[in-house]
C-alpha cells in the first residue's frame, strides 16, 4: 500500500488544538502522510480539503461536543459526493455512549481518552488498507 494520507482537523468552534497535533506528529512519525487543516474548519470545508487532497481518512479531533452536532452534515456532504473517504474522531469527550452513536451515524472509528498511540495507528493503518 501506498503512504496513508491522513486529514487531521477540528470542526466548529472547537479551539483545543494540542491534541490533534500530537496525533498528528504520532502519525507522520509512523509514516502517514498528515495534511494538517487546525481549528475553525466546517464539514463543507473539510470534505473538499479531503477531496482535493485525496486523503484516504479524515481524522477529526473532538475536545467539545460539537462534533455530535457537525457529524450528519460531513456525513451526509460525502454521501452526496459519492465520497468513500472513512473518519475516524478522538478527543477527551467522547464516551462509550457517544461511540455508539458515532458508529450507528457511519464513522468507521473513535478514540476516547484512554486510547494509546499502538492502537490509533493501527486501527488508521486498517481503515485505510480497506479502501
Amino acid at each position: 500500500m501506498e503512504r496513508i494520507r491522513i486529514l487531521i482537523g477540528m470542526l466548529g468552534l472547537d479551539q483545543h488544538e494540542v491534541g490533534a497535533i500530537a496525533v498528528s506528529r504520532m502519525l507522520r512519525d509512523a509514516g502517514m502522510e498528515v495534511i494538517y487543516t487546525g481549528r475553525f474548519n466546517t464539514p463543507a470545508g473539510t470534505v473538499k480539503t479531503g477531496m482535493e487532497e485525496d486523503v484516504d481518512v479524515i481524522g477529526l479531533s473532538c475536545h467539545s461536543w460539537e462534533y455530535l452536532h457537525y457529524m450528519p452534515e460531513l456525513l451526509q456532504i460525502l454521501k452526496d459526493r459519492d465520497l468513500n473517504i472513512p473518519i475516524v474522531v478522538g478527543g477527551s469527550v467522547i464516551t462509550p455512549g457517544d461511540a455508539k452513536q458515532l458508529k450507528a451515524m457511519g464513522v468507521a472509528a473513535s478514540f476516547g481518552p484512554s486510547a494509546i498511540n499502538d492502537e490509533i495507528i493501527e486501527t488508521i493503518r486498517k481503515i485505510a488498507s480497506q479502501r
